[in-house]
């Protein structure tokens, strides 16, 4: 299945794709640039749909010994509106390192300034989407960890 990968964030979102097989995570660029919530999980949704992505994975920070904080609960709120702009569940997937390890790959790559600003985001969601393919192939019997399901229209 094709997944759409998601890092969320106030001022820019990196999306990344796998392909079919979910073999290999890359980068989507460029990053949405929307600091609105809702415009931002309606540009994410539209770009899953364009790229035909089957599921979503949302990056979830979480403080370094596991705990959520303000940021966690803010990306919580967003879930919820790309599940219902997307009209699917969205998988929670803990992010921690993940930019940390974009930056390391950026470096490695000699790509700094504005070039790095531009694609951070973008490869961080690359990263997750990596680790989340991983144990996907590493638990191809279990259940998906935490989702965000879509409000269900009541009928009038």
């Amino acid at each position: 299945m094709k997944w759409i990968a998601v890092d969320y964030g106030d001022a820019r979102t990196g999306l990344a794709e796998c392909d079919p097989a979910e073999q290999i995570a890359a980068p989507i660029t460029p990053q949405i640039e929307e600091k609105s919530m809702n415009r931002a999980a309606q540009a994410v949704a539209a770009a899953a749909f364009r790229r035909q992505a089957g599921g979503v994975v949302l990056g979830l920070p979480k403080n370094m010994d596991g705990t959520e904080g303000a940021r966690a609960a803010k990306t919580r709120r967003f879930a919820q509106r790309l599940a219902d702009a997307c009209g699917m569940p969205v998988v929670l997937w803990d992010e921690r390192r993940t930019t940390v390890s974009a930056a390391a790959i950026l470096a490695e790559n000699d790509t700094f300034g504005q070039k790095r600003k531009e694609r951070l985001d973008s490869v961080s969601a690359a990263v997750l989407l990596d680790g989340f393919l991983a144990w996907r192939r590493n638990h191809p019997d279990a259940a998906l960890p935490e989702t965000v399901a879509p409000h269900t229209q009541k009928e009038e």
